[in-house]
């Protein structure tokens, strides 16, 4: 699961699917800054290939990005030499440092587990922040939201690669397994490879009582009903929550 071939073309795809890392940044430092206006370091867990944190470098005074997968981390690591990438399980880690806001998108805390492994995560995550600092969280689905049989597929033309990705979402008990199938062509040949994820549907509430379980008050950000929020464009809605103080 995420590796060397999908770290590749990760961006490449998602871009042309209408995704847009910094917009989404913005939109997520005006949400940090309008609870804590004087927010100046932000840690990005699960940052992928740093698409979003390269955004959020260029917006708060110093950055750091967590991620567990060795390829994504790599490609963080080259696109943004001045920002410490750690490597890191979201469950279980220890920076040794709190920053003003912690954020962790694109429904990556959907991969930690079970209720237990979530909640484990928020917990990790409050810890490093400051008294009175900000964390957001992107939800993967609801269990009512998700749509059991799901097909999506693009082509995407990138100079003198194509890409194809289709994928299939079904429900094994409250959780999505997600098989998604890659072919790229390039001048030196073609390539096919294949990931299948598991994200774990968990509840509005679930979610909530864990950031008060954390020691923060959260709310639960809802999505555009036109569905023009450019955040999440689907539709998912953001978790923001405030670790409280004393």
């Amino acid at each position: 699961m995420y590796g060397t071939e999908l770290a590749k073309v990760y961006e490449t795809v998602y871009r042309s699917r209408g995704k847009d890392w910094e917009a989404e940044a913005e939109h997520v430092a005006a949400l940090i800054r309008n609870l804590f206006p004087s927010a100046q370091s932000l840690l990005d867990v699960a940052c992928g290939t740093g698409a979003h944190l390269a955004r959020f470098d260029e917006l708060f005074d110093h950055t750091e990005g967590l991620e567990l997968s060795a390829a994504m981390r790599a490609v963080a690591a080259q696109q943004l030499p001045g920002v410490p990438v750690h490597e890191g399980d979201m469950r279980k880690f220890d920076l040794g440092r709190t920053f003003d806001a912690v954020c962790c998108m694109f429904t990556a805390i959907s991969y930690t587990g079970g209720l237990a492994d979530m909640r484990a995560a928020v917990s990790s995550m409050a810890r490093h922040l400051v008294p009175g600092g900000v964390l957001v969280i992107e939800p993967w689905w609801f269990p009512e939201k998700f749509i059991d049989g799901y097909v999506a597929g693009e082509v995407v033309r990138d100079g003198d690669r194509t890409i194809a990705r289709v994928s299939h979402s079904t429900l094994e008990e409250n959780v999505t397994r997600l098989e998604v199938r890659y072919l790229v062509g390039s001048p030196t040949g073609i390539i096919q490879f294949t990931e299948v994820d598991h994200l774990t549907l968990f509840t509005k509430e679930e979610y909530l009582e864990a950031f008060t379980d954390a020691d923060c008050t959260a709310e639960f950000v809802e999505p555009d009903p036109d569905g023009q929020d450019v955040i999440i464009p689907r539709g998912r809605g953001l978790f923001v929550g405030t670790r409280n103080a004393g």
